[in-house]
């Protein structure tokens, strides 16, 4: 399984990289994030970056994630290549994991090519590090849990656009629906709560490690990355 899986988010990264795909989405999320942060750095006065981890990127990432995962299944249902990839010796969890791996690789990139912007804090002031781990994990934990969402959004459609849009609006609504709980009593409001990936973001963006947070983003992960395996055997029941 390991081998197919590596097999497929090869293929996936080379078609990244062999288009301009990679390139426009990266720089124009750098671009985005770097005008951000600047503008959050000299109106606030401090040498910190939570502004831009913990409000702006998270925002960014709405846009970004479902730019890299809206043709990851939806183009090949759309050029009928997924036809051929499912009569290969391969099962659904291999191509979807190695489609996500992929994604993921890029989604690292990016991160880390934010990385400057912590060393620029760094040489002005003296930010707390845990914190900003804190951040940096809770960052690549939402942007993993925006990937699956996105796969999945590709995978139940063959337009990449409606991939796009379907992705914005599942990420937005988990994102903001902790925003509502004042509007619920008690027990309901507590499950909306933490249903919504921004209240566990923001728990790992205090430098706080806490199991439940992690559970949480695995059985994300694992819940949309299941739906997007459901989505490509549904072929079978038409």
């Amino acid at each position: 399984m390991f081998s197919n899986t590596m097999t497929f988010a090869g293929r996936e990264l080379k078609s990244y990289f062999n288009s301009p795909i990679a390139y426009i989405v990266i720089v124009l999320a750098l671009v985005i994030s770097g005008w951000l942060f600047f503008l959050n750095f000299f109106i606030s006065g401090q040498a910190t970056i939570r502004g831009l981890l913990t409000g702006s990127m998270p925002l960014v990432f709405m846009i970004f994630v479902p730019a890299i995962t809206m043709r990851l299944i939806a183009e090949e249902k759309k050029s009928g290549t997924i036809e051929l990839v499912v009569t290969l010796p391969v099962t659904d969890w291999e191509i979807v994991l190695g489609k996500y791996l992929a994604a993921l690789v890029l989604l690292t990139i990016t991160i880390i090519m934010t990385f400057t912007y912590p060393i620029t804090i760094g040489m002005l002031g003296d930010p707390d590090g845990g914190a900003v781990a804190g951040q940096y994990l809770g960052l690549f934990l939402l942007g993993a849990t925006y990937l699956a969402i996105g796969l999945f959004a590709s995978g139940i459609t063959a337009n990449q656009i409606v991939a796009f849009l379907t992705a914005i609006v599942l990420i937005a609504a988990f994102y903001l629906v902790g925003n509502f709980v004042v509007f619920f009593p008690g027990p309901l409001a507590s499950v909306l709560e933490y249903i919504g990936v921004n209240y566990h973001f923001q728990n790992l963006a205090r430098g706080v490690i806490d199991t439940k947070d992690l559970v949480y983003y695995a059985g994300m992960i694992f819940l949309f990355l299941f739906l997007a395996v459901r989505s490509l055997e549904s072929r079978k029941w038409k």
